[in-house]
């Protein structure tokens, strides 16, 4: 029998990103690979003062993780697929997509329950355009104008920590990453994806390879979810055609009903009116082709345009 690759994951090291990296390391030893970790701080992990659609983007998670993998310092990245640029640069591959955690967000608070039970002029923190932009409809349904949205970066500890320290009534967080971390008990509320319907990818882990490694496509096939990466693929095409940063305002959710793919995307302008834009979609044909799923989120994100996005 040919020996099995040894494999070596460039990570972050994030508590929540090393929780990733150590599941995908412990799946691949079960198999019989021998695998380490390459733990490395990026350049979105040190900037946090500022947003990330004004610095460059969620690409800055991964940019030094693509430099080990080019100079062959690790075979792998493991990557929280929401932060994964739409468009992946030559020579690089999104090789597996596994199973998806909860997509949903989260909301946060020592003591509030909700967004209606908020006392007046109290301040949300969240970094991210899509979420604040549904989180304005939603104020703005309950007459809220007097609640204020504020950056919030940092890893999920310094953010749970600015939360403690009071900086914040309340924040809204990833409901993957809590529950991974064995946090689910800070969730005080779940937001349906009605009411806040989630990030492309949000809660789907998506592993990044050199192109051609047949060795390693092969190894990560048994982890791979085919009907997240379908879904995901369908999610991922919308925000590509809309423009695909994080300085997108975009949500973007499909589901599977048997091999039916049904796909919904809204979009807000994060100042001005807080209307948001909505499409959906639902495939003609069972879909079991990348490329059909992909076919979907272009057709939601002409919709999107039709209505008024941009």
């Amino acid at each position: 029998m040919p020996s099995l690759p040894s494999i070596t994951i460039a990570t972050r090291e994030s508590r929540l990103a090393l929780w990733q990296a150590e599941h995908v390391k412990a799946l691949l030893a079960q198999r019989g690979h021998a695998v380490t970790l390459l733990g490395m701080t990026t350049r979105g992990d040190q900037i946090l003062d500022r947003t990330l659609s004004k610095v460059g983007g969620k690409g800055l998670f991964v940019k030094e993780l693509e430099a080990a993998l080019e100079e062959g310092r690790a075979d792998i990245a493991v990557h929280s697929l929401k932060d994964v640029p739409m468009e992946l640069p030559a020579g690089f591959d999104l090789a597996c997509v596994m199973q998806r955690e909860d997509p949903r967000d989260a909301w946060v608070s020592p003591q509030h329950a909700g967004l209606a039970e908020l006392p007046p002029g109290a301040v949300i923190g969240t970094s991210s355009l899509r979420r604040t932009v549904l989180l304005r409809s939603l104020l703005s349904n309950l007459k809220r104008t007097d609640i204020r949205i504020e950056p919030l970066r940092g890893n999920l500890d310094t953010r749970l920590r600015k939360l403690d320290e009071g900086q914040y009534a309340g924040i809204v967080l990833a409901a993957a990453g809590l529950k991974r971390l064995g946090l689910a008990a800070r969730i005080r509320h779940i937001f349906g994806t009605e009411e806040m319907l989630p990030a492309a990818g949000q809660g789907a882990l998506g592993i990044e390879t050199r192109a051609g490694r047949p060795d390693l496509a092969e190894a990560l096939a048994p982890l791979a979810d085919q009907t997240t990466w379908l879904a995901v693929a369908a999610e991922r095409a919308v925000s590509r055609a809309m423009g695909g940063s994080c300085s997108m305002p975009l949500a973007a959710h499909a589901t599977l009903d048997g091999r039916r793919l049904h796909l919904r995307a809204a979009w807000g302008e994060p100042e001005g009116e807080a209307r948001l834009v909505r499409a959906d979609g639902v495939a003609e044909v069972e879909v079991e082709q990348l490329a059909a799923a992909e076919a979907l989120g272009l057709r939601v994100a002409a919709d999107l345009r039709a209505g008024g996005a941009h």
